[in-house]
């Protein structure tokens, strides 16, 4: 009777083992976005009670000159520099970015992968709005801003956004590539983008620390959930099937 027991735990226990390795990957990724979210709501949960308004003015006031605190520290060229990496992060750039890749995915015949892009950009942005509206954050007055700002503090849109899409094309790169440098130089740039980003939010003083972590998490939360979905389809008609059906319509084009 006990040996049967076991056997019918083994075999239910082995329904819940995956079957392959994307199955596999779709699993660690779910318990990835679901431990970032758990991260995020701890996060929100203590910039709502003030708990991290000390280490978020302490870093802001690291970043000052403490004779003068509208002036960064850092030699000067830092501040336009800094004034140009946050635009890699704003609405203009990254909707032009999606649109011109969308745009190449789609005249290559790869229109899933287009809307999968599209897709992961614009509920980032809605995320966004609606985070905002819902934290009702202010913006940080501990130093002056550097760069004009009129949205709500948390999470950080900047960081947020450019988490989704940068790390959205990194991914779909990763995919088309085919040699594992290409691949690892895709996802590295990405990373650094998204990093160089949030950075430069707090470094330009219109962002609480805090701010530019929650954007990253539930950016990368976004951007992983929007990955795995897109990889569930996959593995009913698959890359190498879209990629065929594009080489067939360039064939017929000549």
């Amino acid at each position: 009777m006990r040996k049967n027991a076991r056997l019918g735990l083994w075999k239910w226990l082995s329904r819940l083992k995956p079957r392959d390795r994307t199955e596999l990957t779709l699993l660690i990724g779910g318990i990835a976005v679901l431990l970032l979210l758990l991260i995020f709501m701890k996060l929100a949960s203590e910039v709502l009670e003030g708990e991290t308004q000390s280490f978020d003015r302490r870093i802001l006031l690291a970043l000052r000159s403490p004779d003068d605190l509208a002036r960064p520290i850092g030699p000067a060229w830092m501040v336009g520099s800094a004034l140009d990496i946050t635009a890699l992060g704003g609405a203009t750039v990254l909707g032009m970015t999606v649109f011109a890749v969308a745009g190449f995915l789609l005249l290559q015949g790869l229109w899933r992968r287009a809307l999968f892009a599209t897709v992961a950009a614009f509920g980032g942005w809605f995320l966004n709005g609606a985070l905002k509206q819902l934290f009702q954050r202010p913006r940080p007055d501990v130093v002056p801003h550097l760069r004009e700002v009129m949205s709500m503090s948390f999470p950080s849109g900047h960081a947020l956004q450019s988490a989704v899409v940068y790390l959205t094309l990194g991914a779909l790169s990763m995919h088309i590539a085919k040699r594992r440098v290409t691949k690892l130089y895709c996802m590295a740039m990405a990373m650094l983008a998204t990093g160089l980003v949030g950075a430069s939010r707090v470094y330009l003083g219109v962002h609480y620390p805090t701010d530019v972590l929650a954007g990253w998490l539930i950016g990368l939360s976004w951007a992983l959930l929007c990955w795995m979905i897109e990889r569930s389809l996959e593995r009913r008609s698959g890359l190498k099937r879209e990629r065929q059906v594009a080489a067939a319509r360039e064939l017929a084009d000549e």
